[in-house]
């Protein structure tokens, strides 16, 4: 039995859901997200709660329970509250700005990092070595932080580099003389 899958999703006032066709939709008033459902579970909203269900007791069936009331829950959330992540850069010169539709991302490159902001997204830098990203699909939240870490992730030595806010590096010591 599923840990996580027995239990219904709670849907908040103001969010409404619909099933159609095999298609989940949850809106609400930071958007619209759909997830196609599959057969291989009984999916049913009963007022406020949705609640998902195994069809037959075989083991594809019971692992996509959990996977796809997760999946429901997480857009239920994304459209009433959204998602949001902050990173911190750490680095002598190291800053970021937001100019129109790009980041902009100094990190000590001959060059400045020019990263598109996706559409669904919303990034803010609050200070020049924070960053914040925040959007309704979850996923694309983590995608978008994923990208940009990338870049230079932090280093052991002297925890130069983009890091998630509140991230422990293992650091590391330099050489002994």
């Amino acid at each position: 039995m599923s840990r996580v899958g027995k239990y219904p999703v709670e849907v908040p006032a103001g969010v409404q859901v619909m099933l159609a066709n095999g298609v989940f939709t949850a809106t609400g008033k930071l958007g619209q997200l759909t997830l196609a459902i599959t057969d291989r579970v009984d999916t049913t909203i009963d007022g406020n709660k949705i609640s998902v269900a195994p069809r037959g007791n075989s083991a594809p069936a019971r692992m996509m329970w959990g996977t796809t009331r997760a999946l429901i829950a997480t857009m239920v959330k994304g459209v009433s509250a959204g998602f949001s992540k902050t990173m911190e850069i750490t680095g002598t010169g190291y800053r970021a700005a937001v100019n129109g539709s790009n980041l902009v991302i100094n990190l000590g490159f001959s060059h400045d990092v020019v990263y598109a902001i996706p559409d669904g997204i919303k990034v803010t830098c609050e200070k020049p070595t924070s960053i914040k990203v925040e959007g309704v699909d979850k996923r694309l939240v983590g995608q978008v932080c994923a990208e940009i870490r990338a870049w230079r992730p932090p280093e052991p030595y002297k925890g130069k580099g983009v890091k998630f806010e509140g991230e422990q590096i293992l650091r590391k010591e330099g050489k002994k003389k």
